[in-house]
């Protein structure tokens, strides 16, 4: 702290000048002893003076003996994917207790590059909260990919200059990482004063060290307690993810939990995230109050969401109440539920109430599909030979099983037996790849659904039973410039535009949820299980850098062997 403005909040913290702000009568957490004491919390110029029984300020509340935490921390994950405007996400989440968001604008950058970096930058400038950058490693993502820019590390040098980059996104490319791609290795030597996050399911063990040895300190992908304690037996810190689609809280922190696990290795995240979730379960509180329902202590879960976070990232002034810290702090009634009653961000107390801003887009980024309508014939599927390979969902995850099943010579595929066609259509170029394949454990009959939203590339992606309702689908979204499609029996049942990059819509959180609310219900009701999120799981089945099996304008990919399927 600089000796001026030190000297103007010590008089505060020695009792000789009243403090901006006193929360009286707290039952104050520390994270530092796991214990819970009572006592006043004086806050000066943002930050807490000190914690005591004496001091006097010009505005008090009587706590009258609620829990008081620091502000809770999502250590990973993508803005974009919430699909409202910036800092409407920010301020909403912000209203649940989550005082600050480490961002990784890979999916503006995959769909504008350093502009959809700006993008994220300028809309929470000004945000309710803290809101840090970690610059996207993998655009693209593959080789298989076609995305609409390339980042390289000469484009990502400038961002070093600005305080809110933390440091280098996601590394999803871990063959890159392990065997020595040298582009990708310039991008982690240019960090390396900094933290790399890591993007690493499922690597064997040899090559999970290969990949810590480069420098990578953070992993979300874990979907075991067993493969993360590989991970933090590296030294890998392990945000534990509970988003929309994937859900992983449960296997890792019952695994703790059992063991009796130390978990300063391990901190929570949302990845992705929509905003109907968050209205409905809350933000990273929700993270926290399970893990205390699998029976996690209290203090443990706190830790995992505040100071264990801040630490692994460096931010030094977050995560703890004591004297000069930030002044990010949470009001709840019961720890075990985590029932938010306010929240306080620089010590100002964030009103529930006010509308978020939403902030103009710039033109160009509301242009980004670049594509002409497509036909039924677009999606005919020709087999020949005994087998098909078909990409099979897993249950509440993103990742994907590759089966093979005997479907019999056929001009044209025609979904049945439950599965259903799929099809990833390039939209960034015009360049009319159109790679279709077969998959299983969607469930969809009688209709389709599309998406311009398909990690990490957002090419558009379509599921159905038919090819009339698919192009009708896709179609439906290009003339939306991008968002999410239902056709049911030849009738769009509706869209949910998604203007910004073909990711967001600037039409309000108000408009996109109660929308979104009613497509999913729809689609539910059209055969897909209850545990397939239909927006988000389809997502995800572009994303060449999750096992087994996935879809991209180029055709099925093996993402094992990391080679096109024919």
């Amino acid at each position: 702290m600089k000796y001026d403005r030190f000297m103007k909040i010590s008089k505060v913290t020695l009792g000789e000048k009243k403090a901006d702000l006193v929360l009286k009568n707290a039952r104050v957490v520390d994270v530092f002893t796991e214990e819970v004491h009572r006592a006043d919390v004086a806050v000066c110029d943002g930050v807490i003076a000190g914690i005591g029984t004496f001091y006097e300020g010009n505005e008090e509340i009587d706590l009258e003996g609620k829990y008081l935490i620091p502000g809770l921390i999502d250590a990973h994950l993508h803005l974009e994917s919430t699909m409202v405007t910036p800092n409407e996400l920010v301020s909403l989440a912000a209203a649940c207790g989550t005082t600050t968001f480490i961002v990784d604008p890979h999916e503006a950058a995959n769909v504008s590059g350093t502009e959809g970096i700006d993008y994220i930058l300028d809309q929470t400038e000004d945000s309710p909260a803290n809101v840090y950058v970690m610059l996207p490693s993998c655009v693209p993502a593959t080789e298989f990919d076609d995305n609409g820019c390339e980042l390289t590390a000469e484009k990502m040098a400038p961002y070093l200059k600005n305080p809110r980059i933390l440091g280098l996104g996601e590394v999803m490319n871990d063959p890159g990482v392990v065997y020595g791609d040298r582009k990708l290795h310039e991008k982690l030597e240019l960090f390396e004063e900094k933290i790399s996050d890591g993007h690493a399911p499922y690597l064997p063990s040899e090559e999970l060290s290969a990949y810590a040895l480069a420098g990578i300190r953070t992993d979300h992908e874990c979907t075991s307690y067993e493969y993360a304690m590989e991970e933090v037996r590296r030294g890998i810190h392990v945000n534990i993810r509970e988003g929309s689609a994937a859900h992983n809280l449960e296997a890792i922190v019952k695994g703790i939990v059992k063991h009796n696990t130390p978990t300063d290795c391990f901190s929570f995240c949302t990845d992705d995230k929509h905003i109907e979730d968050i209205l409905r379960d809350g933000h990273i509180g929700y993270n926290v109050k399970k893990a205390i329902e699998l029976g996690l202590s209290p203090f443990k879960a706190i830790k995992m969401a505040t100071v264990n976070t801040a630490r692994c990232y460096g931010l030094r002034h977050l995560g703890a109440l004591a004297p000069g810290y930030q002044a990010d702090m949470a009001v709840v009634g019961s720890l075990e539920e985590m029932d938010i009653k306010a929240v306080f961000f620089k010590g100002k107390r964030i009103d529930p109430e006010k509308k978020p801003e939403i902030k103009p887009c710039p033109r160009e980024l509301g242009e980004t599909v670049h594509l002409s309508e497509l036909k039924e014939a677009d999606f005919r599927l020709p087999i020949k030979g005994n087998k098909a390979h078909i990409i099979e969902l897993d249950a509440s995850q993103i990742t994907t099983k590759h089966r093979e099943k005997a479907i019999g010579d056929t001009d044209n595929y025609i979904p049945a037996n439950g599965l259903n066609k799929i099809a990833a259509i390039e939209r960034h170029r015009g360049t009319g790849k159109i790679g279709v394949g077969i998959c299983s454990r969607y469930g969809i009959e009688n209709g389709a659904v599309a998406s311009s939203v398909s990690h990490d590339s957002h090419n558009i992606i379509v599921v159905g039973d038919n090819d009339r309702d698919m192009a009708l689908a896709v179609n439906a979204v290009i003339a939306s410039r991008g968002g999410y499609s239902l056709v049911e029996n030849g009738e769009v049942y509706d869209t949910l535009p998604l203007p910004v990059m073909g990711l967001m819509s600037d039409a309000g959180y108000e408009n996109v949820s109660g929308k979104l609310e009613r497509m999913i219900n729809k689609a539910h009701a059209m055969g897909i299980p209850d545990d397939v999120d239909p927006f988000i799981t389809l997502s995800f089945l572009a994303l060449p850098v999750i096992p087994e099996i996935r879809i991209t304008p180029r055709g099925l990919l093996d993402t094992v062997e990391f080679k096109l399927i024919k």
